[in-house]
This record gives structure tokens, sequence and C-alpha cells, in this order.
């Protein structure tokens, strides 16, 4: 018997369904019936896999309702059916076809379905994404102080810096109280927070953004992270190895944790160095630092143990 493939297209009011190798379709409303009607119709297909594309936050909720019924449901990233989808010739593009094209990817590629976080952790993961963006927006505020020379709105620019750093601290201070008042998160701050270039800042991204770390293989997380290198080659042509994809803010603060490790983690240290002196170039040595310390990272979740300088 062949397994049974659920695509699911993910609108704002509705969602489209394509069951593989059946090629029965159907439709529900993005809400709390429709959700109740897809989850009953689901569990008499018996699904080997359920697979929605990310939307920008509207599957959040149908991935949250399918995982809370026991249904084995993974999250595809849209660019990577988009190639697909190109790949098999289909130019065509409306939600019915969206959902068989998402079922024929997901047969095609079978993710592993992973637990998504809980609603702890979504919170986390909203005050971390929130911080993100005040910085953001401080950061323009200072721009536009620099070009202006209107006293007035100066004197705005300023009022208003202040109240965004008054929120900001706000924010660091519910993630505080977020992270410490878990055991599970306080203990998982205190094993990243070991390694010498990982802060609380960092570490609280990563728990909160890549909640995978340390349940996977060091080349499975560094893809997440987009970092894992591919290379363009063509025959006898070789192209140079380029990073891209994954989860940016994830990748953004292994960055910045590399950028620190380099001078002060003894072991990361010497590891850039040595590229250096191989004659590498400082970025592709700062990749591979940023890379090896996800592994190095990865590793210390998986055992629960924490850095060791030897």
């Amino acid at each position: 018997m062949e397994d049974i493939i659920v695509g699911i297209d993910v609108a704002k009011d509705r969602l489209d369904v394509a069951v593989r190798p059946a090629g029965e379709a159907f439709v529900v409303e993005r809400n709390a019936a429709g959700l109740e009607a897809l989850v009953a119709r689901l569990r008499e297909f018996s699904p080997y896999l359920v697979a929605l594309e990310a939307t920008g936050g509207y599957e959040t909720i149908v991935a949250a309702a399918l995982a809370g019924a026991a249904l084995p449901v993974v999250v595809v990233n849209p660019a990577q059916v988009r190639a697909f989808a190109k790949a098999l010739g289909q130019r065509a593009k409306t939600d019915p076809i969206d959902a068989a094209i998402i079922a024929h990817f997901a047969e095609a590629t079978r993710p592993e379905p992973r637990p998504l976080p809980d609603e702890a952790t979504q919170l986390l993961a909203d005050l971390v994404a929130r911080r993100r963006q005040i910085v953001e927006m401080i950061g323009a505020e200072r721009q536009r102080e620099k070009r202006v020379t209107i006293a007035h709105v100066r004197k705005s620019i300023a009022r208003l810096i202040k109240t965004l750093e008054k929120e900001l601290a706000s924010l660091d201070t519910d993630i505080d109280d977020a992270v410490r008042g878990s055991p599970a998160w306080r203990e998982k701050e205190d094993l990243l927070a070991s390694v010498p270039g990982v802060g609380p800042t960092i570490a609280r991204t990563l728990i909160a953004e890549l909640p995978e770390l340390g349940q996977l293989g060091r080349k499975q997380i560094a893809a997440l992270a987009g970092l894992a290198p591919f290379t363009r080659q063509s025959g006898q042509w070789h192209g140079r190895s380029f990073i891209g994809g994954g989860r940016t803010t994830v990748r953004t603060a292994l960055f910045m944790g590399a950028m620190v490790a380099k001078r002060h983690n003894p072991v990361l240290k010497a590891f850039f160095d040595r590229l250096v002196a191989a004659g590498k170039p400082k970025m592709v040595a700062l990749i591979a630092v940023a890379r090896k310390l996800l592994t190095v990272l990865n590793a210390i979740l998986r055992d629960n143990r924490p850095w060791q300088n030897a």
C-alpha cells in the first residue's frame, strides 16, 4: 500500500487540500470549524505526511492544530516548492494546483516531520522577533538623526529613540523572565552561554528560533541555519562555494558569536588563525568559525554537557 501524502495550500481565509496518490482534493475554511473538519478528514486518511508551506504566519495555527491532533505535519520552504514546480514545468498557479504541488514535493523529498515549538517557545520566539524589530527601528532613527539639521526635528527623533530604548529594556526584561522562568530554557541557556563568544541574546535567539538544535546531525543543523556550503559545478567547471537560505536571524546571531569567538574563544581563535595563515580570506574563515560554533553548540545540547576548552 502506497503512503498517503497530503499537501495544504494556506490562504488567509481558506485551506486547499490535495491528497496523493489518490488525487482527491477539497477545501475547508481557515477557522475553528474548518480546522476541526480538516483534522477529522485527515484522520480518515491516516497520512504518512502532511505538508504545508510557510506563508507569513498564516500556517502557524494550521500546523499547531494538526500537530495537536498527532498528525505528522511538516512546514516546508516555499522557495523549494516553487523550484520543484518549475522543474516539473508547472507554470500555472492557483490554490488547488499549489496544494497538489506541495503534496508532490513532499512525496518526492520526504521531509522529516519535527515537533513544533510549544506555546511557551513560540512566545519566546515572538518576543525575540519583536526585540529585533525595535533594535532595527532604533538604528534607523539614529541614522536619520545624523542627517537632520533642524533642531526641532532632532528633538523629535531623540524623544522617539528614548521611547524605543525604554521599550527595548522592557522587552529584555520580558525575555529574561521567560527564559529564567522555565527550567528547560534556563538549562539550555546556561549550556549555550558556557561557550566563549555566546552571550544571552545569541543563546535566546537560538533557543527560540532553532528549536531543533541538539536534535539533528551537524549537516542538517547547518542547512537549517543557512551555513551549509553549496557549490556551483557543471562538467569540468567548478565554481565557488556559497552559503544561503536557512533562517536568517539564526545565521546573523551565529555570525555575531563567531566575531566574538575568533578573538576570545581559544579553540575557535586558533581555528580562525589557522585558516587565515593557510591563505583563506578572512570572511571565508569567519563563515567556517560560525559553522564550527554551530556544530559545537549542537553537540553541547545533544550531550547536555557545557563547553570544555580541551
